[in-house]
């Protein structure tokens, strides 16, 4: 492009801006004298807005921060075993075992997103890479009871173990 054109340009873009702003800045006519006026509602009205206010919050709460169940896992031959659905989080996200006592926890991935290819479990210094549609088992024993959480790779999902 010569400079001919680009100036060319330049005044007319700036001719454009400048009309715009002028008629930005004209004062509108008002067409009646109040702008705003007060509109009464019935205290029937408002109880009702601020109720459904109330229940829509409780229903949020109730759905992002919902207490999870809880799952017992199944003994078999002495090792303390569980299937977790890897989908969009853990399902189930609470496992209660008993302290002491070998944990299989198979977990089985469904979902594609990068977050859940791994599970970590900081107290047993597991992480453990998720392979897509396959069941991949980690065992571990808690020697003692509490709580031991496991996440995702971004620490976005969280679980936990619940010995007892």
């Amino acid at each position: 492009m010569n400079r001919r054109k680009i100036l060319g340009r330049l005044v007319g873009l700036s001719l454009l801006l400048g009309a715009a702003s002028a008629s930005a800045q004209m004062p509108m006519e008002r067409s009646t004298p109040n702008e705003f006026q007060r509109i009464e509602q019935p205290i029937a009205v408002k109880a009702g807005v601020a109720v459904g206010g109330i229940a829509l919050i409780g229903l949020e709460l109730w759905w992002f921060l919902g207490k999870p169940k809880a799952q017992r896992s199944t003994v078999e031959q002495g090792v303390q075993t569980l299937t977790i659905d890897v989908d969009g989080g853990y399902e189930p996200s609470q496992v209660v075992v008993k302290a002491g006592q070998p944990v299989q926890l198979n977990f089985f991935r469904k979902d594609s997103s990068s977050c859940l290819e791994k599970v970590l479990f900081p107290d047993f210094h597991i992480a453990a890479d998720l392979a897509m549609n396959q069941i991949t088992s980690i065992e571990f024993t808690p020697e003692k009871p509490g709580d031991y959480p496991f996440t995702c790779g971004m620490n976005m999902f969280r679980g936990v173990v619940k010995a007892e």
